[in-house]
């Protein structure tokens, strides 16, 4: 039998997710394929339970920002070297970078100076192409790169004419979606009534997130729930909406404003304290859970969200939201100020067909109140909420086939077989 050693480094809640959604696939082929695959990896607990030996844990230590970045510099720094030691002794066939820029650009120019006969896939590259900070960045991840894989079609457009080996694969949760309940199967799961409005909130998956995002959010949070059991959504929407319990969910069922309750899934288990203390400080009635993530998605009426993949996962499950964004103070200031930093849209629905489908609010405009009240919109005006269902649909069209992984482990295992193959006796 032929074996294959697949080195694969990415960050954060959302790379361990497509972490592990391709080493899935990376087997699935492998096994068709008569491959021996052993894959070591710098990821978290999703890829771990994937079949992935972990060099560290790179979950819990992801940030945006400058200052943000600086407690995690250290920590970052030590699982790197212990990573590029190890490559250095046991040469992989194959490195699949994905996302996850600093670190990332670090293991790729490790690999280009010291193993260049080894292969490197970027799976899932980094924005560079939609706020393009520095054409050094993009400069670095086309001279380092063998063959990217992009998941956007205007990404696969950017890199191609900046000189890079791309093939365009589509999104993967175009395929992790077809795994998850309808509508009204989540809701019997969760035991939401049918007369709840059920409102989903994705406060934080990063820990600077959790300082400056998850106030804005449960405020905003405790406003609507007194509107809503105030009844003061009872106006009538731009498309007609009846006056309390006139919304209609995303399903098509008829909701009631009077009985709303909160849903947060946990992205990380260390933030369950601070977000168990400011659903009591708050008064919410919310739910917080750990097991039952898409369910929580797909039975929402709408969501309050962070900018991030789960805004994808939405909009392929048709739940209308509103996302929104903060960094520091000082870090928006310096990156406006020196790096003239300016980005067209923020969350990937609006990125995929680089238009606004869905509503964004940075910085000074993320608030409670314009949170509050892009929500109360999307929960009572139809019109607007069926072009969003629209829009949605539009942007499906525009992520590829069911099939997304398969494809990029096709592409990984190709490119890992031109380098010479390791025979293992059976």
């Amino acid at each position: 039998m032929t074996k294959k050693t697949i080195f694969i480094s990415t960050g954060e809640v959302s790379g361990d997710l497509q972490g592990a959604m391709l080493i899935d696939a990376l087997k699935r082929q492998a096994t068709h394929q008569g491959l021996d695959l052993n894959i070591v990896a710098l990821g978290g607990d999703k890829m771990a339970l994937s079949g992935a030996t972990l060099l560290g844990n790179t979950t819990g230590i992801g940030s945006v920002g400058l200052l943000e970045s600086l407690p995690f510099f250290l920590p970052t720094l030590t699982i790197q070297r212990r990573a590029k030691q190890y490559l250095q002794n046991n040469p992989p066939d194959l490195v699949v970078l994905i996302d996850y820029m600093g670190p990332n650009l670090g293991i790729g120019k490790f690999i280009q100076r010291q193993l260049p006969q080894v292969p490197v896939v970027y799976y899932i590259a980094p924005q560079e192409w939609v706020w393009s900070l520095s054409p050094r960045n993009t400069a670095t991840i086309v001279e380092m790169t063998d063959k990217l894989l992009a998941v956007f079609p205007e990404e696969a457009r950017y890199f191609e004419k900046k000189g890079a080996s791309v093939h365009w694969v589509g999104h993967p949760l175009v395929d992790r979606i077809q795994s998850y309940p309808n509508r009204e199967q989540a809701r019997a799961a969760l035991g939401i009534q049918p007369n709840q409005t059920a409102i989903a909130l994705l406060p934080a998956s990063r820990h600077q997130e959790i300082k400056y995002m998850m106030p804005i959010i449960f405020s905003a949070a405790q406003q609507l729930q007194g509107k809503l059991l105030g009844g003061a959504g009872g106006a009538e929407g731009a498309g007609g909406a009846e006056g309390a319990g006139g919304a209609e969910g995303a399903g098509g069922q008829r909701t009631n404003d009077k009985s709303p309750i909160f849903w947060i899934p946990l992205s990380l288990e260390a933030y369950r304290k601070p977000i168990e203390a400011a659903i009591q400080d708050y008064g919410l009635q919310a739910t917080l859970v750990s097991e039952q993530t898409h369910e929580v998605l797909a039975a929402a009426d709408l969501a309050i969200t962070k900018s991030g993949t789960v805004n994808l996962e939405l909009a392929l499950l048709n739940v209308p939201q509103v996302v929104f964004y903060r960094v520091s103070p000082l870090t928006s200031w310096i990156a406006r100020t020196f790096l003239k930093f300016s980005i067209p849209f923020m969350s990937p629905p609006n990125l995929v067909v680089m238009r606004s489908i869905v509503p964004e609010l940075l910085q000074e405009d993320a608030t409670p109140a314009n949170l509050v009240r892009e929500a109360m919109e999307l929960l009572f005006d139809l019109q607007k909420r069926q072009q969003t269902l629209t829009n949605y649909q539009q942007m499906r069209e525009l992520l590829g086939d069911v099939g997304v992984c398969d494809r990029a482990a096709l592409a990984i295992l190709q490119l890992a077989g031109d380098r010479g193959a390791i025979k293992v006796d059976t």
